[in-house]
């Protein structure tokens, strides 16, 4: 089981998810994100409409993502 916190992976706060996979992460991710969203967090808010500034472009977003998933694989 691998640990990573929101911000690790662009978001605005420190809580953790855990899972013994990169997409159990992500798909944690997007659910907090979703969570914070309703919320209208401001935090939030502002790193989501990074996250859609990246998304804009396919290739940055791969790069992105790769990176991120190499990163939890180099977790313990």
């Amino acid at each position: 089981m691998k640990t990573m916190t929101c911000n690790q992976l662009n978001g605005a706060c420190d809580i953790e998810f855990h899972a013994d996979t990169f997409n159990e992460i992500a798909e944690m991710s997007k659910k907090h994100a979703m969570e914070m969203f309703q919320k209208g967090d401001e935090a939030h808010l502002a790193a989501m409409h990074k996250m859609q500034e990246l998304m804009k472009s396919p290739d940055a977003m791969k790069e992105w993502f790769e990176n991120k998933r190499k990163e939890f694989d180099s977790l313990p």
